[in-house]
């Protein structure tokens, strides 16, 4: 199936779609929007989404910007490939020293049941979608793109957990030298339960894991330094409203920087930052050291960013695209 949208903006999800209560079954899974109206821009004359057997290509252009894959694989949904603005790709999808490893994924774990692992002697549970497929478009003049989805977070005896509602917007021209996203959920306990423990490790939470190449002699970076403990080996926990990290991407240098919202539980994120043997980013709400109760009334709901830069990014450039950003809301 290949949706074309030819000049037509869009409004992204409205707030209300995280207010309200996650979609009972047979609700959309996926509304996929597409437009081209960045100020400064050349527009493309046929821009488009395509949903073929549950993965979900954004192009501009005819140039594919960003793949998410809209179906448990295996027991994960996530964005699976994403690329700066000259094109370098800089996710990497379960590699073989860390299968679980899912590009830019969310996992944490709820009650005695463990979203982030797919192996082991942990009760493993997946991300299933809700309903089918559909998409719609509206109007907001701002060029963005989004895919929105409903999961049901279930246990390996297919008891549904957690009710989600997920967002995950690209947004065109708002930061010219940078490729930006945002990231949002709502996670709530299931029909029939009042409440769930939200759990993890110190690692937990909106994590990226990058190709092979960024592996190698990357560098972190925080506002204001930022205040690091270490955990083992190179792995270490900074709260910061963001954080960056720089290397070279096949031969290229980029800076991919991850944004944490002031409404955001915790916030300032507690970001998880490991250089080897592999490099690793993640923002996470501290669940190994306090766990979180979740209630219909009190959910949790999240807003993250990321960026991708060619070329090394300084601070105050990553300041400035965060700021940006949060403009956005």
């Amino acid at each position: 199936m290949e949706i074309k949208f030819t000049r037509a903006p869009f409004r992204n999800l409205p707030r209300a779609f995280f207010a309200a209560p996650c979609y009972a079954a047979g609700a959309s899974i996926v509304a996929a929007i597409l437009a081209w109206t960045a100020a400064g821009a050349s527009r493309a004359d046929d821009i488009s989404v395509s949903d073929t057997g549950g993965v979900v290509e954004l192009k501009v252009d005819g140039k594919t910007i960003l793949e998410y894959r809209s179906r448990p694989n295996p027991t994960k949904v996530y964005v699976s490939r994403w690329f700066t603005p000259k094109g370098t790709q800089i996710l990497r999808d379960s590699p073989h020293d860390h299968v679980h490893h899912h590009a830019l994924m969310y996992a944490i774990g709820i009650d005695d049941v463990d979203f982030w692992s797919e192996g082991g002697t942990a009760k493993i549970g997946r991300q299933v979608p809700l309903g089918t497929s559909s998409s719609s478009a509206t109007s907001n003049g701002k060029g963005q793109a989004t895919i929105g989805q409903r999961l049901q977070w279930m246990a390996p005896d297919d008891v549904p957990l957690a009710l989600e509602s997920r967002s995950i917007t690209v947004h065109l021209g708002v930061t010219p030298a940078c490729s930006l996203l945002t990231w949002q959920c709502a996670l709530e306990p299931a029909e029939g339960k009042s409440s769930v423990n939200l759990w993890g490790r110190h690692y937990f939470g909106w994590g990226v894991r990058f190709v092979t190449s960024m592996d190698k002699d990357g560098v972190f970076v925080f506002p204001g330094g930022g205040e690091e403990r270490a955990v083992r080996g190179t792995e270490k926990l900074t709260r910061a409203p963001w954080c960056a990290y720089s290397a070279q991407a096949d031969g290229q240098p980029v800076t991919v920087a991850m944004f944490d919202a002031p409404t955001n539980p915790r916030h300032p994120a507690t970001w998880f930052t490991m250089t080897g043997p592999f490099a690793y980013m993640a923002a996470t709400l501290n669940l190994e050291a306090e766990p979180l109760s979740i209630t219909k009334d009190q959910p949790l709901r999240a807003r993250y960013g990321i960026a991708a830069w060619d070329g090394i990014a300084d601070a105050a450039a990553v300041d400035a695209a965060y700021k940006a950003w949060l403009a956005l809301d």
